[in-house]
């Protein structure tokens, strides 16, 4: 019996992908509108949807959706991907301390969720992610254009517009995240597709910090495995 899997799921502006083979995983991340068609017709998919996908067929008894995951105590009308997160941040992460869990998820928009250490979820926050703000100021400001290439400048204060640009949105989500995040009783997570070259510059001020841009996929493959009778 074929017992390797595709996992999708679908986000506001991308569609996140893990195939399995032997137990390995390859994470790819696409555009709304590219849908594999192997994947579409393997009766081995699982699928969770945070955004609106195509209307085609996807079988309903592979879809994982927010009330599924009973172990945390979450709002049911938060969007299935910050719930897998916090399920797969409960379950791998080693938390001796019994702290709280402060996920930070870099997507379309900046999701921080606060989750104690049993899994209720204390709250959040939702800012616009990094490039949504950057197209915000292009779309609403005559003069702004949007930058080529992006790349995160060390100073705070920039004569050049795009760089002024870029740090300042850089700013305004890290600075959010350091607000709300405390060592002493948190453990900083910063997942999604900016985690990374965002995180990396705020690891450099806080070493503590854990970076795992595929928190919320991974999050669908344990759980799956663990209540579909996946293996």
């Amino acid at each position: 019996m074929n017992r390797d899997f595709i996992y999708l799921l679908i986000g506001n502006s991308r569609l996140h992908w893990a195939e399995s083979s032997k137990d390995k995983y390859k994470f790819t991340h696409t555009s709304l509108s590219h849908w594999y068609e192997k994947d579409l017709k393997n009766k081995n998919l699982v699928w969770a949807s945070v955004g609106t996908h195509p209307n085609i067929k996807l079988n309903q008894k592979r879809e994982i959706r927010t009330k599924d995951i009973k172990c945390i105590k979450i709002p049911t009308h938060f969007g299935v991907d910050r719930t897998l997160s916090c399920f797969c941040a409960l379950k791998t992460i080693t938390n001796p301390n019994q702290k709280n869990f402060l996920i930070a998820d870099f997507g379309t928009t900046l999701s921080i969720t606060k989750m104690d250490y049993k899994g209720l979820v204390l709250g959040g926050e939702l800012i616009p992610g990094f490039t949504t703000q950057l197209k915000s100021m292009v779309q609403n400001t005559k003069l702004l254009n949007y930058p080529a290439t992006i790349r995160i400048p060390n100073n705070n204060f920039l004569k050049d517009t795009k760089q002024a640009m870029i740090k300042g949105v850089y700013n305004s989500l890290s600075g959010v995240v350091n607000l709300l995040f405390n060592p002493i009783d948190d453990i900083l997570i910063l997942c999604g597709g900016d985690s990374e070259f965002i995180g990396k510059l705020m690891k450099e001020k806080e070493n503590s910090i854990i970076i795992k841009p595929n928190l919320a996929i991974e999050g669908l493959i344990l759980f799956s495995k663990n209540h579909l009778n996946i293996h």
